[in-house]
Parts: C-alpha cells; sequence; structure tokens
C-alpha cells in the first residue's frame, strides 16, 4: 500500500515559518524508520508540499499526519490518496516489498 499525501497550507506560508524546524524534524524521523520514501515542497512552494509513504495502513498513516507540528498548529492539513500499486518499476520492487 501506497500513501500520497499532499500537506496544504491552511493560511499563508508564513504563518508555517514557526513551526519548520519542527515539521522537519518530523519528516526525518518518518524518513528514518522508512514510512517516508520522498518528501518536498510543491512548485509552487507556497501551495504546500507532498510525501510518499508505505509500509503502513491508512490509520496509521492519518495518526501520522496528526502528528506533523504543521498539522498539530492548525496551519496546514493532509489530503490522503491511498493506493495498491497494481503494477510497479522493476527498481521500486525490492523498496515495496513487491
Amino acid at each position: 500500500m501506497l500513501h500520497l499525501l499532499f500537506l496544504h497550507y491552511v493560511g499563508s506560508e508564513q504563518d508555517a515559518s514557526p513551526f519548520v524546524e519542527g515539521h522537519v524534524a518530523y519528516l526525518e524521523q518518518h524518513h528514518r524508520d522508512g514510512t517516508f520514501l520522498v518528501s518536498g515542497q510543491t512548485v509552487p512552494a507556497a501551495i504546500g508540499g507532498a510525501i510518499i509513504a508505505h509500509g503502513v495502513d491508512r490509520g496509521t498513516i492519518e495518526q501520522i499526519t496528526e502528528q506533523d507540528p504543521f498539522v498539530a498548529h492548525g496551519v496546514a492539513k493532509y489530503t490522503i490518496t491511498t493506493i495498491t500499486p497494481g503494477r510497479v518499476h522493476a527498481s521500486l520492487a525490492d523498496v515495496l516489498s513487491f
């Protein structure tokens, strides 16, 4: 199962700036534990960011997104799209356990 997480600022990007350090620590934690495969800002950056996550069920990823300091402080929210991959490029098969 893969989860596509889209982070959207509720207000301005400036509203989120006091929480950037905590958000970066949050991202690093979930990259270290292997849940987040890719994360980055959207283009344009003022919209928010995106994450590709795997290895956990939908309920767990919802709990993880609630722990993001941006979400906890009400300056952003996530939309989550969960997919069950039907086809995977060979270079990703090991990473995704296919």
